[in-house]
């Protein structure tokens, strides 16, 4: 491969010094245009198998605008630093472009806003979250102290929430609190990097799939708006009983007030099929949308009385309940 590396070299030299004479003997001798190009091929293919594979580009943004919570940035940001499988970009750099794009911190995206945010920081994954060193009472503990990182592992390219993770720590004192939170995020820092870099080598296939799905897949009706015209003459879908997905007690302790989208197929006998996410909010309220949903049994949408299998957005709206 070397000595086709160096032929290929000299070729390409004599071509540029003296393009008039090759181009000549490229009319009298057409083989050897042929022969030109396989070595540019060939170098090309050894140019890029010498070459580095490129690594994931992550971008850390802040976890809030307190000491503690750039405490607990700084900590995640060292933790995957100090590992080669991605590239850090620079944080005051992806603090400015998150806020050239008015990002202020949500942790309740739609896909196109994620996808918008990581296009804007330039990377392939973005971080965020929120982070915070709270003052606690209990029944059976008075007064303690919650230092606690909720943070969001986000795919530039989809705008899909890949990992969602809580990490709390509970002391008698705030300082005690906090030094157990930035003890344990390097422990945990590992994980969110395989799941970084699992969802890059699975990526290609996932979307090979949902091709093929698509390929195989029965035409689907988009819901249409109610003044649309193709509203005439269909009936959309509805629930024989209306579940309501529970607000999972880590959320409640955060009291996370949160939108959660979920676009649902729904076939012509009313069972539902695939369920996505598009707008999401972590603290465990996407897994209980996705777990209610899929328990629901609709009477199917119609077209001119006839079942058909249909496309809906269902929104769920969660927030904290009322202190008694």
């Amino acid at each position: 491969m070397k000595e086709l590396y160096k032929s290929a070299s000299a070729l390409i030299s004599s071509f540029i010094l003296h393009p008039s004479s090759f181009q000549m003997s490229f009319i009298l001798h057409p083989s050897k245009a042929l022969c030109l190009l396989l070595l540019l091929a060939a170098q090309s293919a050894v140019v890029r198998a010498a070459a580095p594979p490129r690594l994931p580009q992550v971008a850390v943004l802040d976890l809030g605008d307190t000491a503690a919570a750039e405490r607990s940035t700084q900590q995640i940001y060292r933790s995957f630093g100090a590992h080669s499988t991605v590239k850090l970009l620079d944080r005051a750099q992806s603090r400015a472009a998150a806020r050239g794009i008015a990002y202020a911190g949500s942790l309740n995206l739609t896909l196109a806003e994620a996808r918008d945010l990581g296009a804007a920081l330039g990377c392939d994954f973005f971080i965020t979250g929120d982070a915070q060193v709270l003052r606690r009472t209990a029944f059976e503990r008075p007064l303690y102290y919650e230092a606690y990182a909720s943070i969001f592992l986000v795919s530039a390219r989809t705008g899909q929430l890949i990992l969602w993770d809580h990490v709390s720590c509970d002391e008698d004192t705030a300082a005690a609190a906090e030094a157990l939170l930035l003890a344990e995020i390097p422990r945990r820092a590992e994980r969110y990097l395989l799941t970084a870099v699992k969802f890059v080598h699975d990526e290609p296939a996932e979307r090979a799939a949902a091709k093929l799905r698509a390929e195989a897949a029965v035409l689907i009706e988009e819901m249409p708006g109610e003044n649309e015209t193709t509203a005439r003459g269909f009936r959309p879908p509805h629930p024989y009983r209306r579940l309501l997905p529970r607000y999972p007690e880590i959320a409640r302790r955060a009291e996370r007030t949160a939108t959660i989208d979920v676009l649902v197929e729904i076939d012509a006998h009313g069972e539902v099929g695939r369920v996505c996410v598009v707008r999401w909010g972590g603290f465990g309220l996407d897994e209980e949308v996705v777990e209610t949903v899929k328990r629901l049994h609709f009477r199917p949408a119609t077209r001119d009385r006839v079942p058909v299998p249909v496309r809906s957005l269902l929104r769920y709206n969660f927030r904290p309940p009322q202190k008694t």
